[in-house]
This record gives C-alpha cells, structure tokens and sequence, in this order.
C-alpha cells in the first residue's frame, strides 16, 4: 500500500490489497477497497460514504464455487486494476467493478454503478452510470492558486 500526503481515510474503511493513493485524497467512512487486482486513486480524488469497489470478482454462472474460503482449483476469480484519475469524485454507495477507469475530472452520483470506463470532465449517475451533462474545468484553477499561495 502506497499512501501520498494530506490523505484522510475516514473509520469504519476497509482498503486491502494492492492500493496506490496519491495525495489530497479523502475516503470517506464505510467505504471498501479491494485491490487484489490493484486500485490506484490519483491527486484530488475522492471516495463519499460507503462506496465500494472490486478490484476482482467471482464467477457467478455456476460453473463454479465462490468465495474466499473455497481452494483456487474450484473458483474463476477474475478481475482487473480500477483507476480513478486526479480530480475525479465518486458519489456515495456507488460501486466501481474490475478494470475500470474513472478519467480525469469525472463526477459520479450517489448509489451509481460503474461498470464500464468514464470519459474525462463529464457528470455521469445510475445504474448502469451514464453521462448527464459537461463538468466544468474550473477547479484546476483553485488548486494552481492554492499551490502559489502556499509557497
């Protein structure tokens, strides 16, 4: 686990696996990651409350067994690394399944379901997500003039 700085993960979270955060990153509370796959979020990202994301899944077709508890030889667990890119801010109780990519700028709305990659600076909500509107651009200004006004 890579941890960047000014990163603030809230109680009750659960991150395991392989998990890359950057910096200027809140993880809201009950939220879970897991990375067996890999999970990267990118400067200014953030997770709300109780999202969940998947980094790996089961095979549910009933060709075979499911569950953590059960050998490998009997399971198809499959899966892919999530990235959510800088900027980019997930809604809360969404899920984001395996290999997924969250471009930069996105907004997710709450109770979403990310099934598929997002395409950067638009809103998207629902189940499955889908693109609402534009998202403006205007924030990549207030953080250059909060890193001038740093300095």
């Amino acid at each position: 686990m890579e941890i960047g700085s000014n990163v603030r993960i809230d109680d009750f979270c659960i991150l395991s696996g392989n998990i890359k955060l950057g910096s200027y990153i809140h993880i809201s509370a009950y939220c879970a990651l897991y990375g067996q796959y890999g999970i990267e979020l990118e400067d200014y990202t953030g997770l709300s409350p109780r999202c969940t994301l998947f980094s790996a899944t089961d095979d549910f077709s009933g060709d075979y067994l499911i569950g953590p508890m059960i050998s490998e030889e009997y399971t198809n667990v499959t899966g892919g690394k999530i990235t959510i890119r800088k900027y980019s801010q997930v809604g809360a109780g969404s899920v984001i399944l395996p290999k997924v990519i969250i471009d930069e700028g996105v907004a997710v709305g709450a109770m979403s379901l990310i099934m598929s990659n997002l395409e950067e600076w638009n809103i998207y909500a629902g189940i499955p997500a889908k693109r609402i509107k534009n998202r403006s651009k205007n924030l990549t200004k207030l953080i250059t003039e909060n890193n001038s006004n740093a300095k």
